[in-house]
């Protein structure tokens, strides 16, 4: 399998929702020869393109916007009232309140409209995969469609996209499944073994890597390309927080587990305070939980407060380093 579209090294910054995928570190990436992409998610459509302009005056080399598909989750209203009950005290403490839900569907059409009155180079899809027309319509653009699979039935399920981002369990922040479920979760070495036997689409692998072995490795065992996300979130232009740059360097933090209690869904961080009390509590329901606990991660990234923030991570964790994202492209390229 090949990938003529990548524009150089296989290397892909991860898009990571929720400030971390600014266009200053998009652009030092594509610069170097990566692909460096934008997270929506979270995002209106207005704002996602003033991503993208910003981007586009900051880089000419092709990077990619990734999109949340909306939530099909089925909420138990109760389930999420009695979370957010259970939260009080911690909302207290930060001097907030507890957030209310709010719509579900993460502005997925509006997105989609804008995005195709004037396309980037790629674009790629998270928790699901889109109709064939959206995926045609930005093919008949030009546009390079990339959907996100964590497992090998997802991976049948895309088989009119031009490029699968195959995700193992190891990676950080969400688990990008079609389902909100722990279900069929595998390593990628594994997940990225069962995946190319039913495909032949090109893939790129994703889960737990930092260093240039790793990168070669997963290219020599069939991957196009390699997506890491987590090694870049100490670079100065990532968009993450002090609190969460500075976790991922402190040695109090030893180890990564998956969690709902940030958001409803199943999602890889450090292992901290709220972690540890809220996994147990917090019910299947996405975005809802999000929008519940944002007040709280809000509050608590300002105030210095790592143990109330969602620091998600992958267990690559130790690689990431105060370096430019560049100089980074380059040595995740150099055992290739």
């Amino acid at each position: 399998m090949t990938a003529p579209w990548l524009p150089g090294p296989p290397i892909v910054q991860a898009p990571m929702a929720g400030g971390p995928s600014t266009p200053e570190l998009v652009a030092a990436v594509s610069d170097a020869g990566g692909l460096g992409f934008l997270g929506a998610g979270y995002k209106t459509a207005g704002a996602m393109r003033a991503d993208i302009d910003r981007t586009r005056a900051l880089t000419s080399r092709p990077f990619g916007v990734n999109l949340f598909m909306p939530s099909l989750d089925e909420i138990d209203p109760v389930a999420v009232s009695a979370y957010r009950d259970l939260l009080a005290p911690e909302a207290e403490r930060l001097g907030v309140e507890p957030g209310t839900p709010s719509a579900r569907d993460d502005a997925y059409d509006a997105k989609i409209a804008d995005l195709l009155s004037d396309p980037p180079a790629f674009v790629s899809f998270t928790f699901g995969c889109p109709g064939t027309d959206v995926i045609r319509a930005f093919q008949e653009r030009g546009t390079v469609v990339v959907v996100t699979v964590t497992t090998t039935e997802e991976a049948r399920r895309s088989s009119a996209v031009d490029a699968l981002c195959v995700q193992g369990t190891e990676a950080g922040g969400h688990r990008g499944s079609f389902t909100n479920t722990f279900d069929g979760a595998l390593p990628l070495r594994m997940l990225l073994r069962d995946v190319l036997a039913v495909t032949d689409l090109p893939v790129i692998a994703a889960g737990g890597l930092g260093t240039p072995d790793d990168v070669a490795e997963v290219l020599a065992l069939g991957a196009v390309a390699v997506q890491l996300g987590t090694v870049f979130l100490r670079c100065p232009e990532s968009g993450a927080s002090a609190v969460h740059k500075a976790a991922l360097a402190d040695p109090r933090f030893t180890s990564t587990a998956m969690t709902r209690a940030f958001s409803g869904r199943p999602a890889r961080g450090l292992v901290n305070r709220f972690l540890s009390e809220h996994s147990d509590d917090a019910p299947a329901a996405y975005p809802d939980v999000h929008y519940v606990t944002s007040p709280l991660r809000k509050a608590a990234a300002a105030q210095g407060d790592p143990d109330t923030v969602n620091l998600w991570a992958g267990t690559a964790f130790r690689a990431a380093a105060d370096t430019p994202a560049a100089e980074l492209v380059g040595h995740l390229a150099s055992r290739l």
